[in-house]
């Protein structure tokens, strides 16, 4: 098994969508994030030496994949269930297929009532839906972004509010 085919796989398996995330990790989604999808797998393009392939193992199979040779918590994520692999030879690829099939499955059994429910759209209707909800958390978070005031503006704000109170 080798990143190809790997994302070859994962991206077989329905409603998957693949994103960039921190420099050089392929990220895989049971859904798209803006509907309330959830990352499942990442995989690490950089060749820096670290995990190859982290994943959601789940508090089940968690222990017993640790006994594994070449697997290990997850950075940062090993607090939610998340296994890392140090290198492809790991597992046989239909091994790899397997565990990668378990994280894909009990990720989508945890996705909200709501996204649940947007995947089950016909696939034209799901694509409009997920386009509907990027615009309208791009100007939610614009109009965030534009209600912060700068930083210097509250702190003459808590200044002038405090003199008017004494």
């Amino acid at each position: 098994m080798n990143a190809e085919s790997m994302r070859a796989f994962l991206l077989k398996r329905p409603h998957v969508v693949e994103t960039m995330q921190w420099a050089g990790k392929l990220a895989f989604w049971v859904g798209d994030k803006a509907i309330g999808g959830k990352m499942f797998a990442v995989m690490n393009l950089d060749g820096d030496g670290k995990a190859v392939l982290s994943y959601s193992a789940g508090a089940e199979r968690y222990a017993e994949l640790l006994e594994v040779e070449g697997m290990f918590p997850a950075p940062y994520m090993a607090r939610i269930w998340w296994i890392a692999a140090e290198r492809w030879d790991v597992f046989r690829p239909r091994q790899w297929e397997q565990e990668l099939q378990n994280a894909y499955d009990l990720t989508l059994r945890k996705l909200a009532p709501g996204a649940t429910k947007a995947l089950q759209l016909p696939p034209k209707e799901l694509r409009l839906h997920v386009v509907e909800r990027r615009r309208l958390l791009e100007a939610r978070a614009a109009a965030k972004q534009s209600a912060k005031p700068a930083l210097g503006s509250r702190r003459k704000d808590r200044e002038t509010s405090a003199g008017t109170q004494k």
